[in-house]
């Protein structure tokens, strides 16, 4: 009897992007950080860490909540801020330097599996590579990807391998997906 191999379809390529957490995947949350700077106002430019409540603490403006915040509307807020009382036109930018409250989780057959940072544009490769890669005994052409929406959940398959090879298209993640690569059937 010769080994059988499941094969995901390309049917994964059809799954919708959702917008809103495409831009939500981008937006601060409790342990990341973010780089301040105010045009030639080297005390108030600096590397901030959101608080497990959302906030931070900016000098002159006190606590700011900034959870949810995409980074230019972060420097929107810190821009008007200061205008209103410190400086005549700031000039202010926000560069994100880690997104830790963002993750995606990899189980199953690689070699480390865990929860690992998400990062803008993320794809399924991207995720087993941070994972180790596959294991001897992963199914290559048959991850599931288990994304969890407004309408509850949904399980994607998507074929890996093909995906190396330059066969199929990406698979681009979202924050709070769960990639399972599951044992091979000899």
């Amino acid at each position: 009897m010769a080994a059988c191999s499941a094969t995901a379809t390309s049917r994964y390529a059809e799954v919708p992007i959702n917008s809103r957490q495409s831009a939500q995947a981008s937006a601060l949350g409790a342990g990341d950080e973010f780089e301040v700077r105010v045009y030639e106002e080297a005390g108030l430019t600096g590397l901030y860490v959101v608080s497990p409540g959302g906030q931070i603490d900016y000098p002159l403006l006190g606590t700011l909540t900034v959870e949810g915040l995409v980074p230019s509307q972060v420097a929107a807020l810190i821009r008007n801020r200061l205008g209103e009382r410190y400086i005549r036109n700031p000039y202010v930018t926000v560069q994100v330097k880690s997104l830790s409250s963002k993750r995606v989780l990899v189980l199953g057959e690689v070699r480390a599996p865990g929860r690992f940072a998400f990062a803008d544009r993320m794809t399924v490769v991207d995720a087993l590579t941070l994972a180790g890669g596959f294991t001897t005994m992963a199914e290559r052409n048959f991850t599931i990807v288990t994304r969890l929406d407004g309408a509850g959940s949904q399980r994607i398959p998507v074929p890996v391998e093909k995906i190396m090879q330059g066969l199929a298209a990406n698979f681009y993640l979202q924050p709070g997906d769960i990639v399972f690569v599951p044992e091979t059937i000899l």
